[in-house]
């Protein structure tokens, strides 16, 4: 009890300021979805409708980015510091080229929004907002390395407050931009696009600098180094990164489909889903920073190949999380006549918004397992399997209970997120049992499965 009492401070020491760090990204959104809320709700409902397309493609990247924190803990957990340095200057590599392909995928989204059954005025905002999003996307890929690297390290307090005091820019610009202050035009929704953008390249300029010039980070060699290339790193990377990238992207697609089958239904109700999956969105970059938590916390145990510290680590961040959402859960059942409010006045909105919001409760609890059996998983490096059962629990499971409930039954919007429901619940359990087995069978032979 006094190891596990130990790996819940360790990890919640870890937690909080990348929590907050991931909070503090997705609380651009959320200020984003306030601001254009007060416009009307067919801006709000084009802000819901790019928001998921955009990260449609973005986390392809996120889950890139992420392959270098296992490797970055394994390598400081077994005393290597020169590699650290290395795995950072080959994940800077990887993914500004990807990068450039996540930009062209973005923008090329922006040409089947009027194919996508949705309103004309919806489509007439959401292209040009997707369009100036995606100059948003290299400067968020070379922060996430950045960031990734320094909580490899169990460093994650420097990423944490740029992510927060971004909030403050882009707060600004978007009160000068969407409502057209200091003599500017109001350019409502694209405002928005524009403020996100340029608050972004000042985070990856600032935590670059950052990073170059603390000392306490120079014993890994931070310094950015084209050659000499190691291509069998660059091809770990690559295996890691991408079955990541592709389980985001098998989420956040479950999620965006759903909001395009919400558009189907009509504009109110689809931006009483963006309403809801804003406040689900928080709650969940608090349950990513536990779940990087256990990732680095796993990794490092894996480096100094103790499988009793990985086990302990591995469920010390799953009850932490079970903990964390089940009072997020309580937050929603309370408050739910409450929170839409803060996002639109429209009556019929804040009706459907509240109804989802239960639901929302409900699936509080499988997200943070879900979310935290993956990784703790990637501390394992255990990417590949994962992926598979996201296939199956995403677009077996969720998406086809999510059109019969919501159509076939009609239950209307509830009906579709109760079939997302349904699919967080079978893949947080499964994720569960996997870890236990894979972490008992982590070493063969000395060396990492």
């Amino acid at each position: 009890m006094m190891n596990f009492r130990t790996h819940i401070k360790e990890t919640i020491k870890l937690a909080v300021p990348i929590s907050l760090g991931q909070l503090g990204h997705v609380m651009m959104g959320v200020i984003d979805s306030l601001m254009v809320g007060k416009v009307g709700y067919t801006s709000l409902a084009a802000a819901s409708l790019v928001n998921g397309l955009f990260f449609l493609v973005l986390v392809v990247g996120i889950g890139m980015t992420y392959a270098s924190t296992p490797l970055i803990a394994i390598a400081k957990g077994s005393n290597n510091k020169s590699a650290c340095g290395k795995i950072l200057n080959h994940s800077l590599i990887v993914n500004v080229t990807f990068s450039i392909f996540l930009m062209l995928g973005t923008f090329s989204l922006s040409f089947l929004i009027p194919h996508m059954n949705q309103s004309k005025e919806v489509v007439r905002e959401a292209i040009p907002y997707l369009q100036i999003l995606t100059l948003s996307v290299i400067p968020f890929m070379v922060f996430q390395c950045y960031r990734q690297f320094l909580e490899g390290l169990s460093i994650p307090n420097p990423p944490m407050i740029i992510a927060i005091s971004a909030n403050l820019l882009n707060a600004f610009l978007n009160w000068i931009l969407i409502y057209g202050n200091f003599g500017l035009p109001a350019m409502g929704l694209f405002g928005a696009g524009i403020a996100t953008t340029t608050t972004r390249w000042v985070m990856a300029v600032v935590l670059m600098i950052f990073t170059l010039k603390y000392v306490r980070v120079k014993i890994y060699e931070p310094k950015f180094k084209i050659k000499p290339l190691d291509n069998n790193l660059v091809k770990k990377l690559i295996n890691i990164g991408l079955p990541s990238g592709l389980q985001y992207l098998l989420e956040v697609g479950a999620f965006a489909f759903a909001a395009i089958m919400i558009g189907w239904i009509g504009a109110k109700q689809l931006a009483a889903h963006q309403i809801a999956i804003s406040l689900a969105s928080a709650t969940y970059m608090v349950i990513l920073g536990i779940a990087s938590a256990g990732t680095i916390r796993v990794g490092d145990a894996v480096g100094k190949k103790s499988i009793e510290q990985i086990r302990l680590a591995g469920f010390s961040a799953m009850g932490l999380a079970s903990a964390v959402m089940l009072t997020f859960a309580v937050i929603f059942f309370l408050f739910k006549n409450i929170l839409p409010t803060f996002y639109n006045n429209n009556s019929e909105v804040i009706e459907i918004a509240r109804v989802l919001l239960i639901v929302a409760g409900l699936f509080q609890l499988f997200d943070g397992l879900q979310a935290t059996g993956i990784g703790i998983l990637r501390g394992l490096t255990d990417v590949k399997i994962p992926l598979l059962i996201s296939i199956l629990t995403y677009w077996v499971v969720a998406i086809p209970i999510s059109y019969l409930l919501g159509f076939v039954f009609n239950f209307g919007a509830a009906g579709i997120w109760i079939g997302l429901l349904l699919g967080l619940a079978s893949l947080g359990i499964t994720m569960l049992f996997r870890f236990n087995i894979k972490s008992k069978t982590i070493f063969v032979r000395d060396r990492l499965i």
